[in-house]
């Protein structure tokens, strides 16, 4: 499974990158606003510092806008994926877009018949969201196994990331699911690396290490 950063934080990349864990790098709007910097500016940064897709989110309503700015932010780096909402609005952009060889990253999926029309579409990417689901009381773990089944059933190549990712049972859950991607916020990433047997572990060894020493 392929690891994105859900993030537009630079020193976050630069960190997370350096461990060799940054697959690609997914934004949205609130993300880029977070930082307080020219959208611009901040994604092409991000496709400078890793080799992966890195996600930008269209701020258009109408398919016409989400396809002029999709041409627009396709210029800005080789690695650019377009990031559109799963609309009507949004499916036709989609629809248009990959026949020009853009990636696009169809965002705020739901349900089973979502991913499938979003593929169907075209789209190189389908983002379900579990954090959100789970807010509703819905089962998300049996929307990521569905939409594996669906898209296997008929040989789509579009690719799932597992998106509001909020701890590290979500991340193992959907591994073994068969997500192709889970993107992660900056915040999450240490859970995935840490244990408290870890931790003990090494501080007892340190402890070992320093009384042989005497």
């Amino acid at each position: 499974m392929k690891f994105f950063l859900d993030t537009a934080n630079i020193e976050e990349i630069k960190r997370i990158n350096a461990l060799g864990l940054v697959d690609g790098v997914t934004t949205n709007p609130t993300i880029i606003a977070r930082e307080g910097r020219d959208f611009e500016k901040v994604i092409k940064e991000i496709c400078g510092l890793v080799e992966g897709p890195v996600s930008a989110e269209v701020t258009a309503a109408d398919a016409e806008g989400m396809i002029k700015e999709a041409r627009e932010l396709n210029q800005w780096a080789e690695n650019i994926v377009v990031k559109i909402p799963m609309t009507e609005a949004g499916l036709k952009a989609v629809n248009t877009i990959s026949k020009e060889g853009i990636k696009t990253n169809v965002t705020l999926v739901f349900s089973v018949a979502q991913g499938l029309m979003a593929a169907k579409a075209g789209a190189t990417y389908i983002s379900p969201f579990l954090g959100r689901l789970e807010d509703i009381g819905t089962d998300s773990y049996e929307l990521i196994k569905n939409l594996r089944t669906v898209l296997d059933n008929y040989k789509f190549k579009t690719e799932i990331i597992s998106a509001s990712i909020r701890g590290l049972g979500h991340v193992e859950k959907v591994a073994e699911l068969g997500a192709d991607i889970a993107t992660i916020p900056g915040t999450i990433f240490p859970k995935l690396w840490s244990h408290p047997l870890t931790d003990s572990g090494i501080e007892q060894f340190e402890k070992d290490w320093a009384a042989y020493q005497k």
